[in-house]
């Protein structure tokens, strides 16, 4: 995929499939097998990882830091959301930065950026201070999600593609799943500070490996940024009905998935669970459910159509939320993995479907969906974790049942208008 004229490259798989300039006779992109092909891979697994390390580090350690700092659940809450929300706010920019210096640069400076401030993050002295490192941090590693997938299209033959595409993803999850249980389960031994200081050096690692491993991009062409074209861009999108409707249920499976995974720590570490903390750290295991789900989700679109999956998606996640609310740990277990298996299964068909819907400005589209999903879950994350507070893991549980009922509202809304359109087609004799 070549840099978009309206400046941003954040691409979806659909939007890697467009045709690239380069010509059977001049096309050198990396392909299975060479040695380039295996160190672009290496490299973008480890960038993964380290993405996701930092990005979700204070995820798992939510209930030591209450303890630590005397923070209420909303409060230290706020040490994840700012991160997401950090990310969100930079992703157009830093997509655009990128069209403007080129893939490695962009990459290469977010995840060294992000990781020094992780660095930082041990000796933070307060609430307030470590709520800004974070939030540096979360705009710092915009440049990953906001290039990878660009690097890999201009880079990587595609016939080699998909594999690639695979193995960054995988380091996306096995980082989002290792972030949190490293952190967690050093900090139930060692105190928070020391559970951020694992992930630092983690990242850190994983960050230099990127660094040594990346081969240099041969085939970015420098584009100047546009900002009026961007904003024209921008503006169309949000002003055509079906991407604000995906982008909003985006929002709102997200907003359940952090309003449940910045609560259920703390919910298993008391009465009646009573879980040791290294123990409730290991929930985050159940995050590999998403990895099934999320690839059955286009089988079952193409079984039950766009609409049919994302009901089945809503229904999955409202009874995993229903299940979550006995008394059992078996109960509250299952459902945590009809939770997580629910959103996954959601989150893909929707974001699939922002590349579908649109012919121009696709990197533009799949950006401000990443937005809106970053979004959610600052939102849900803070706003599920205060109601954890007030009112137990019921309240937690109505902030996500709340975001279902929504995001049901707006599907139904869009079949609606499917069957009046059908309605209004003439018939053809």
């Amino acid at each position: 995929m070549q840099p978009s004229s309206t400046g941003a490259s954040v691409a979806t798989p659909d939007a890697l499939a467009q045709p690239s300039p380069i010509t059977a006779r001049t096309d050198d992109r990396h392909r299975a097998g060479q040695r380039a092909f295996r160190r672009a891979n290496l490299a973008l697994f480890a960038a993964g990882i380290a993405t996701f390390v930092l990005l979700y580090s204070t995820q798992g350690l939510l209930p030591v830091l209450s303890a630590d700092l005397d923070l209420t659940p909303g409060q230290a809450s706020w040490t994840a959301s700012a991160a997401t929300l950090g990310l969100a706010l930079a992703l157009l920019p830093a997509s655009a930065l990128s069209d403007r210096y080129g893939r490695t640069a962009v990459m290469t400076a977010s995840v060294l950026a992000a990781a020094a401030l992780a660095l930082a993050l041990p000796f933070a002295p307060d609430l307030t201070t470590l709520v800004v490192l974070r939030a540096l941090q979360g705009a710092a590693l915009a440049g990953l999600p906001a290039t990878a997938m660009a690097y890999l299209a201009e880079e990587v033959h595609p016939s080699a593609l998909a594999s690639a595409m695979g193995l960054y993803v995988a380091g996306n999850s096995i980082g989002g799943m290792g972030g949190r249980l490293l952190s967690g389960w050093v900090a139930a031994g060692l105190g928070w500070r020391w559970g951020l200081a694992a992930s630092a050096a983690l990242a850190l690692l994983a960050a230099l490996a990127f660094r040594l491993l990346i081969p240099a991009a041969r085939h970015f062409t420098p584009a100047p940024v546009d900002a009026r074209a961007l904003a024209r861009t921008v503006g169309r999108h949000l002003r055509n009905p079906l991407l604000v409707r995906l982008y909003a249920l985006g929002l709102l499976f997200m907003a359940v998935f952090g309003a449940v995974y910045n609560t259920v720590g703390y919910r298993l570490i008391s009465a009646p669970f009573n879980l040791p903390e290294s123990v409730a750290a290991s929930i985050f295991v159940v995050y590999l459910v998403g990895t099934g789900t999320s690839a059955a989700a286009g089988r079952l679109s193409g079984r039950l159509g766009r609409r049919g999956a994302l009901y089945a998606s809503i229904g999955v996640t409202a009874a995993g939320l229903l299940l979550s609310l006995a008394g059992s740990l078996l109960c509250a277990l299952l459902g945590l993995v009809l939770i997580t298996a629910g959103f996954f299964a959601g989150h893909a068909t929707a974001s699939s479907a922002v590349g579908r819907t649109v012919t121009e400005g696709r990197a533009q589209a799949s950006a401000l969906y990443l937005i809106a999903y970053y979004l959610g879950n600052s939102l849900g994350g803070t706003v599920g974790a205060d109601a954890y507070h007030a009112t137990g893991w019921p309240g937690a549980a109505a902030v996500g049942l709340t975001a279902m009922t929504l995001a049901a509202a707006v599907t139904l809304y869009a079949t609606r208008r499917a069957l009046a359109a059908r309605r209004t087609v003439p018939a053809v004799h």
